[in-house]
């Protein structure tokens, strides 16, 4: 169970969430902020649980190879990635409208992913339907405290201090695109592999 939750986090990779995020927090007040990131958070767990739950009978049901959905969110990360790259700040999340529109739309695709909804049916086939819940739902919340706990930190910062960090945010979110590019490249060939195979 313990390797699963290192592997979603590191997947749902919370500090560069935190960076996305970061507009979120300049548009809105702390509170408002925190209500999105919980609102995402629910919407994300029962995504991941349904997949845990039910695997790749969902495709199944629906007549997609699972291996074609690893090819186009491999597509998808490769995308987003070269946006992060090439536009840096323009490509971070700025979205207005009600709250649970704005949930939505940093739940899906920025906090569910072909690789993280994968994780999530291998999860779903290696422990029992509790034991998946449960993980899933420690991730999550290990997932809203991180990325809580950072913009915690940044607000109580001195103004000096925030404006370096949001300054250096731009670099972290091009580096970090290269990181988000070479996974979607290794699900594009996986699932290559896989269909020939």
């Amino acid at each position: 169970m313990i390797p699963f939750i290192f592997s979603f986090l590191i997947l749902l990779n919370p500090f560069a969430l935190f960076i996305y995020l970061l507009p979120l927090y300049k548009e809105h007040d702390l509170k408002t902020f925190f209500k999105i990131l919980l609102g995402a958070s629910v919407i994300s767990y029962f995504i991941y649980a349904a997949f845990a739950i039910f695997g790749q009978r969902i495709f199944q049901a629906l007549q997609v190879n699972f291996e074609a959905f690893r090819i186009f969110g491999g597509i998808v990360l490769v995308s987003f990635a070269l946006s992060f790259i090439l536009q840096g700040k323009k490509s971070m999340i700025t979205t207005r409208g009600e709250l649970s529109k704005i949930a939505s739309e940093v739940a899906l695709p920025f906090m569910v992913g072909a690789g993280t909804i994968t994780l999530s049916i291998l999860i779903g086939e290696s422990l029992s339907v509790v034991e998946s819940s449960f993980t899933i739902a420690t991730v999550m919340i290990l997932n809203f405290l991180i990325v809580g706990g950072l913009m915690l930190t940044r607000d109580s910062l001195d103004s000096k201090f925030k404006l370096v960090l949001d300054k250096n945010a731009e670099i972290l979110l091009r580096l970090n695109g290269f990181i988000v590019g070479a996974y979607g490249i290794d699900l594009v060939l996986t699932g290559i592999k896989n269909l020939l195979a």
